[in-house]
């Protein structure tokens, strides 16, 4: 009986095993693990309350308290053992990705684009501006830029407005500035002018002086300071500003047409902004007042919209117009170069976790679906490089797999591996195989002809004309008087800080260029006798 039963049971497992081993043979077309089972697990629980959860260590494994470590006795030292102090205090030092260089302190929230004309279509294939109603999940963030992560959202200083729209053909980025001019043309100059708007290297102290001396020395940044330094310098929150691409870009229809165009985002909620006391005075109150209004607003079913537009020039028209067309030191004035509507867009859910989907987020101007395209502007091209550079070093050479920066529609190419890979494109080759064959969708146009040079490669620097004064002295005469006054006091309180009289001297000289009367008052201003 012992023995019979004891036969009963192994034979009872061996039945077993070979009915395992029928299952699995019959299995064999459908893997037997799959990878995305955990991370599927993990996704399904992302929103669900911790009373609903138990507390575990990284692996999964359950532990009996968060504060808890294994020592000797209650006195004696901890032991190597203890994984989940390790394991914490391990993930604490690590915790923080590098923080951005420029554009390091923002907000950000969800919505969509929507197309509310068929303006763009008239000029572009891309299947994003089809047809009328048509809409696109988006991502914006909103920041300050020259300062770091413990930036008030109310300093003197430029914002960004990135939005990330997810469209069938692919990623399309618009990362725009809060100004339709920068301070710069030529693009090895950027590292230069940011460097001389952060910390002293010795004193770790922000120093007019550096501040003062780039501009003072380089004139096409005189319309981007005179704006900077009104009160357009110190936007009322993040809801409140208009959007420009500054950069040119073109438009391409199927029949390999194009046109120049500049995208301009204007608020709907009106321009609101601080005055120097009002902002220094909100900076002490609330340093995170733009993230929380932005937050605060959504929360409360008030949610902000940008109206986006095109400005579009033909090549004949681009090539007859009074500035160049590839200069970020000018922008298009709407009088000569109308604006037309091409959507809005709409931003209704805030983050649920803001470090996953607003500091993890990246930008790359050179995510452009067909129908848009990048022109020669040297400062964009140095950006396509630049920022998807930016975020490999952030967040790694796998960062666009983030779900946050993940595209909608299918990748397929031969980028593998690397650091924090997580889709690796299972077995297809790495390589492009003739025998398992990647296509190719078709070019959808011709573009040879988008792109004819005059001449041959030289090591160029642009140089400063009497043409990089114009729109500073527009912009001046289009000033009411508070608001010339206000620019004058803004001024005179950061250039009268400039230690260095030989800076102040040349500063106010450039002014006196652009306008007499206000050249005049600047020098008056910090004790300067021209």
């Amino acid at each position: 009986m012992h023995f019979s039963g004891y036969a009963a049971l192994l034979f009872s497992g061996a039945a077993t095993a070979i009915a395992h081993a029928d299952q699995a043979k019959r299995d064999a077309s459908q893997p037997y693990f799959d990878i995305y089972q955990g991370p599927n697990e993990q996704d399904s629980i992302i929103n669900d309350p911790s009373t609903q959860l138990a507390y575990t260590l990284s692996g999964g494994e359950t532990y009996p308290n968060p504060y808890m470590s294994d020592r000797l006795g209650t006195t004696g030292p901890l032991l190597i053992s203890s994984t989940n102090l390790i394991e914490s205090l391990a993930h604490f030092v690590r915790e923080r990705v590098p923080e951005r260089t420029v554009h390091a302190k923002g907000g950000g929230a969800h919505g969509w684009f929507e197309v509310t004309t068929p303006v763009a279509a008239n000029y572009s294939m891309a299947t994003l501006f089809s047809e009328v109603g048509k809409r696109t999940p988006v991502t914006a963030r909103f920041s300050t830029i020259a300062g770091n992560l413990g930036n008030a959202d109310s300093v003197r200083d430029l914002r960004g407005l990135a939005f990330k729209l997810r469209t069938e053909d692919g990623i399309l980025d618009w990362p725009f500035l809060n100004h339709p001019v920068f301070w710069l043309r030529d693009p090895a100059k950027f590292p230069h002018f940011i460097r001389s708007q952060k910390r002293n290297p010795q004193t770790n102290l922000v120093d007019h002086n550096n501040f003062w001396d780039y501009l003072s020395a380089n004139n096409e940044s005189t319309y981007q300071l005179m704006r900077t330094m009104s009160d357009l310098g110190t936007p009322y929150g993040f809801r409140h500003m208009n959007g420009y691409s500054g950069n040119t870009f073109r438009a391409v229809k199927a029949d390999g047409s194009w046109v120049y165009i500049k995208t301009t985002a204007m608020t709907d909620q009106g321009i609101m902004n601080n005055t120097n006391d009002e902002a220094i005075v909100q900076a002490g109150v609330n340093p995170d007042f733009g993230v929380q209004d932005l937050y605060d607003s959504i929360a409360a079913g008030n949610y902000p919209s940008w109206t986006i537009y095109w400005q579009t020039l033909t090549p004949q028209q681009a090539e007859n117009y009074k500035y160049n067309v590839l200069d970020l030191t000018k922008e298009w004035l709407v009088e000569d170069v109308p604006l037309q509507e091409i959507g809005r867009i709409t931003l209704v859910q805030n983050p649920t976790n803001h470090f996953a989907e607003v500091e993890q987020i990246g930008f790359d101007p050179a995510n452009l679906p067909y129908g848009l395209e990048p022109t020669e502007d040297p400062t964009l091209q140095a950006r396509l490089f630049a920022y998807a550079d930016a975020q490999r070093y952030r967040t790694g050479v796998n960062g666009k797999q983030l779900p946050i920066n993940c595209p909608l529609n299918p990748v397929a190419n031969f980028l593998r591996d690397g650091a924090m890979n997580f889709n690796n494109q299972g077995k297809r080759p790495n390589f492009w195989s003739q025998q398992d064959l990647l296509p190719l969708a078709p070019r959808p146009y011709n573009d040879d002809n988008h792109t004819i040079w005059t001449g041959g490669a030289v090591k160029y620097l642009s140089t400063p004309t009497e043409l990089d004064f114009d729109l500073p002295r527009i912009f001046w005469n289009g000033l009411s008087e508070r608001d010339q006054n206000n620019l004058i006091y803004n001024i005179v309180s950061h250039l009268g800080q400039t230690t260095d009289m030989a800076i102040r001297i040349k500063q106010c000289k450039i002014f006196q260029h652009v306008n007499a009367t206000f050249g005049a008052a600047i020098a008056k201003g910090v004790n300067v006798t021209l």
